[in-house]
């Protein structure tokens, strides 16, 4: 059996060998020293249907250290996903299904995107979280409807950054036990033997977290892997890390154990060498059918699912309403009638007319909206009270009780997003996290992820502007939203009142294609009045709220707490004979997105005086008010004081944004 288990790993080196070589780029040795554990926990213990990548209940398996992809790609091609050899030969290559990292929706069975280290394994928590929670409201006894692993491969350069250990800890305080990883102890990172920079006692630390720590086992005996896999089976009460010894580009004679196999090609002579050693008699991406048998997983994956399908039945039998809600959630749909229970709130804030701070409006939304979806997942990075992102009906989740609708993330931004990245990715709830605005800085790139795998993740940030006040710059955001506007797949909304707010966070929940920024105030807003066109019209992300007759002397461009500003100045230059609209901008890429009719009638191209307001950094609006407009932004970092005091510090005044448009239309 051990030389039959040798054979089918030694199919995953040759692949991930002759593709790196192939492409002559690529990171063989991380696959072929992980090639004993991925047999293992691939044959023995992965549940799993390549003939349906997105069975509900299916095992989830994350490579965290995704420059070893081939690893991955190997397991999915031999196992019998719908990714052909062809596909593997044509590694790193464009258009293909199997580029240099895992990229969700290119390959089938790819869970999610990982390469930047240490957000796999974060994203495995999130789904692990997501498991944990959804079995609590959903299983009942004799109905087991949610049960599944999730398993994620890690290396030394996740373990070094610093997201582990966010998210980590908090899997450990949250008792994840459905959860495993295994971390790929080679001591090997691209600049050599890692004694020289990481030092850390890793079983000790996960120790600390509340972990299961299998330690010491030898990841090329697969006694030794499947033992230690049956160990943190055995503990539900929590996560488990196994670490493997194991030898990177393990079957290579020249190179393994060595750097120079980490991130380059072996070249031709040592593959040629490494098919020695394997006794490997066969071409470059040729396997043979015993290889292929011994892989197969689509009579196993297909009778796991026809277990699952079964279970489901009966359990729509004793419980058809709960089975109902179920189906509706992991299928992604929203309640029949959300929409227009939604629409009816925003008409509420429309005649209420109640000025608050956009984070007080957003704090409204979620308990006009919570009670209506029930797959509504919350959080906040230990700001729940400042990003009001508690509801009446919040319940927090912990280790004894996953049966809620809250996470307390702690002081972990970076953790949070990775986190919610996954929750999305799992399936079954619409989730969202809260920190301050300029906060955004440390979990960029967990949002650059949500956007690039159009993941609904809806990232609640408050506290906008210099309006944050005494806290000074450091707590200020002044470049962050337009970092934000400027990330492909993302809508940022920047809304004015409590009516904006409400449009934007019904916007955030009906959106399946990606995730959305919600920028929030602390100080209050006033409201705006606006007729039936115009409240339709704030869903297209940019639109008239102040109009003049005839064509306009000028344009006044606005968002959030500026919108007021722009209004109160429009009113003044109009006594002087002006005539002037202002446009509200609170979502810059859905206007964006209108037909060319839509944008011309709000933004007429003939009217080139125009004037952007907006106390967060000055340069985005160049494109709307073109080099010869004005605008009135940040361009500096701002101080501590009062936000009175800092708007009129900065320029953000009546006076100012008179003169500005008094000076364009000058030019």
């Amino acid at each position: 059996m051990s030389s039959n288990r040798t054979l089918l790993a030694n199919a995953i080196r040759v692949l991930a060998m002759d593709a790196v070589q192939k492409a002559n780029s690529g990171h063989p040795g991380a696959p072929m020293g992980m090639a004993d554990i991925a047999e293992v926990l691939w044959n023995d213990y992965l549940r799993h249907n390549p003939r349906n990548p997105q069975w509900p209940n299916r095992d989830r398996f994350v490579l965290s250290n995704g420059h070893g992809s081939m690893l991955i790609y190997a397991l999915l091609h031999l196992t019998g996903y719908d990714l052909p050899m062809a596909e593997l030969e044509n590694f790193r290559q464009l258009h293909s299904k199997t580029p240099g990292h895992p990229e969700y929706g290119y390959t089938p069975g790819i869970e999610t995107t990982t390469g930047p280290l240490g957000q796999g394994v974060s994203n495995a928590v999130g789904m692990a979280i997501a498991e944990k929670v959804l079995a609590a409201q959903f299983n009942r006894n004799g109905h087991e409807v949610i049960d599944h692993y999730t398993y994620t491969f890690l290396g030394d350069g996740c373990l070094m950054e610093g997201i582990s250990h966010e998210v980590c800890s908090l899997a450990g305080t949250l008792g994840l036990g459905k959860l495993i990883a295994f971390y790929d102890d080679n001591g090997i990172s691209i600049d050599g033997e890692v004694e020289g920079w990481f030092s850390d006692d890793t079983p000790a630390r996960f120790h600390s977290y509340g972990w299961q720590v299998i330690n010491d086992v030898n990841g090329h005996n697969p006694s030794e892997v499947k033992a230690a896999i049956e160990a943190a089976r055995h503990d539900r009460s929590r996560p488990t890390l196994i670490c493997c010894k194991t030898v990177i580009g393990k079957g290579s004679p020249g190179k393994q154990g060595s750097e120079s196999c980490h991130g380059a090609p072996l070249g031709g002579d040592e593959v040629a060498a490494t098919r020695v050693a394997l006794d490997w008699q066969h071409a470059p991406f040729e396997i043979p059918e015993e290889v292929y048998a011994g892989w197969n997983a689509h009579e196993k994956g297909a009778a796991a699912e026809q277990a699952w399908t079964e279970r489901m039945d009966a359990y729509a039998a004793a419980h058809p309403e709960l089975a109902a809600e179920l189906k509706r959630r992991l299928a992604g749909e929203l309640p029949a009638e959300f929409s227009s229970q939604a629409a009816a709130y925003i008409e509420q804030c429309q005649q209420e007319g109640e000025s608050i701070a956009s984070r007080k409006a957003s704090q409204n939304c979620l308990n006009a909206f919570g009670p209506h979806l029930p797959e509504l997942l919350g959080g906040s990075a230990d700001l729940a009270g400042s990003n009001l992102t508690l509801w009446a009906g919040a319940k927090g989740i912990s280790s004894e009780d996953a049966n809620g609708n809250y996470i307390y993330y702690g002081v972990r931004e970076f953790g949070m997003a990775a986190i919610m990245n996954g929750i999305a990715l799992h399936g079954g709830f619409i989730n969202y996290g809260a920190t301050f605005l300029v906060f955004m800085e440390y979990m960029r790139n967990a949002v650059r992820m949500a956007a690039l795998m159009k993941q609904q993740s809806i990232f609640v940030f408050t506290h906008d502007s210099i309006g944050l006040g005494e806290d000074g710059p450091t707590h200020q955001p002044v470049e962050q939203v337009a970092s934000l506007r400027n990330t492909p797949n993302l809508h940022t909304w920047r809304p004015c009142d409590t009516v904006e707010s409400a449009v934007a966070w019904k916007s955030a929940i009906e959106r399946c294609d990606g995730p959305t920024a919600l920028v929030f105030s602390r100080q209050g807003l006033p409201h705006q009045d606006r007729d039936a066109q115009q409240l339709g019209d704030i869903a297209r992300g940019g639109y008239i709220l102040k109009n003049c007759a005839g064509q306009p002397d000028a344009i006044l461009i606005a968002t959030g707490s500026e919108v007021h500003l722009a209004m109160e100045a429009a009113e003044r230059l109009e006594t002087a004979g002006k005539k002037v609209r202002v446009v509200s901008m609170p979502c810059t890429e859905l206007f964006e997105a209108q037909d060319a009719a839509y944008r011309e009638s709000v933004l007429p191209s003939d009217v080139l005086a125009r004037v952007a307001v907006e106390a967060l950094h000055a340069d985005y609006w160049y494109k709307y008010v073109g080099l010869d407009g004005r605008i009135v932004g940040m361009t500096s970092f701002g101080e501590s004081a009062p936000a009175g005091e800092l708007f009129r510090e900065f320029g953000f005044t009546v006076d100012n944004v008179v003169n500005a448009v008094d000076e364009v239309l000058l030019d």
